[in-house]
């Protein structure tokens, strides 16, 4: 498989280390950026191919990679079009629905929209995933295969179920590292010193997460659990409830699958 990356940016460079002499032979990855920079550290690392602007070279590729930001991608894709045949696309910007990028590739239809999230960057990321109806079998593979060099994929059945992917683990990543600041600001104020508390809050994350994989429990029986009536947790918990923080939780997640909705209607208008 042949695949050209369109950005090479973080998100791009996590796919890559993922691919390159797995999936891909790296001579076989090919990647385009404006940045020279960039470029000669993903060469550097990975022997990976590389160009300042799109070429004939995307021609020659099985799937293109489009991993730049949403608002640029309408320029990217004026840029592209003229060497898109049979290609598969892969899109992983937030908002870009596929009517549009299909719009402004004269009709293409071989597209499949993801939502990666940052923990790809050690290999621990999930994708979501909708392809466009049009999109065939060794495709679907193919950008399974991709995307599943840096952790799970989640394949969905309407493209519209993308913006709450978006919202629980697309943006997801930032609503832990928002509680582990908050933990850690409680441990320093109950007397322990930031680096012990970030260290407890760290394995206590990564601990409950892992046992809440493995088990076959809900993790609402797993909470019921550990929480005692009358006891130390109990009076966190009621803490928790009695200031709504699930229900701004909840509502949060709202917000951000409203923002994803509305940045598709803004990067999509003709």
């Amino acid at each position: 498989m042949k695949i050209a990356f369109i950005g090479g940016g973080n998100m791009a460079a996590a796919l890559i280390g993922g691919l390159a002499g797995k999936v891909a032979a790296a001579e076989d990855i090919h990647v385009v950026d404006l940045n020279a920079d960039a470029l000669q550290a993903l060469k550097d690392k990975f022997g990976v191919a590389t160009a300042q602007s799109i070429d004939g070279a995307i021609a020659n590729v099985d799937v293109v990679v489009l991993a730049v930001k949403p608002q640029q991608m309408r320029e990217v894709v004026a840029s592209l079009k003229p060497f898109i045949g049979a290609q598969l696309i892969v899109s992983i910007a937030a908002g870009i629905r596929m009517v549009d990028l299909s719009r402004w590739l004269d009709g293409h239809q071989a597209i499949v929209r993801a939502m990666p999230n940052t923990p790809a960057l050690i290999g621990k990321g999930i994708s979501g995933v909708v392809p466009h109806a049009q999109v065939s079998t060794l495709q679907r593979a193919q950008a399974d295969s991709i995307l599943k060099a840096v952790g799970e994929t989640l394949w969905l059945d309407s493209e519209e179920k993308l913006d709450a992917v978006t919202a629980v683990s697309g943006s997801g990543p930032a609503y832990v590292f928002y509680f582990l600041e908050a933990m850690e600001q409680a441990a320093a104020q109950l007397g322990l010193s930031p680096e012990d508390g970030l260290q407890l809050a760290k394995a206590t994350f990564a601990g409950a997460t892992e046992l809440a994989r493995r088990s076959e429990e809900s993790v609402a029986a797993l909470r019921e659990r550990v929480t005692s009536k009358g006891g130390t947790t109990y009076a966190a918990l009621t803490s928790l409830e009695q200031s709504g923080v699930k229900g701004a939780i909840v509502q949060a997640l709202q917000a951000a699958a409203h923002r994803s909705k509305e940045l598709g209607d803004e990067f999509g208008k003709a």
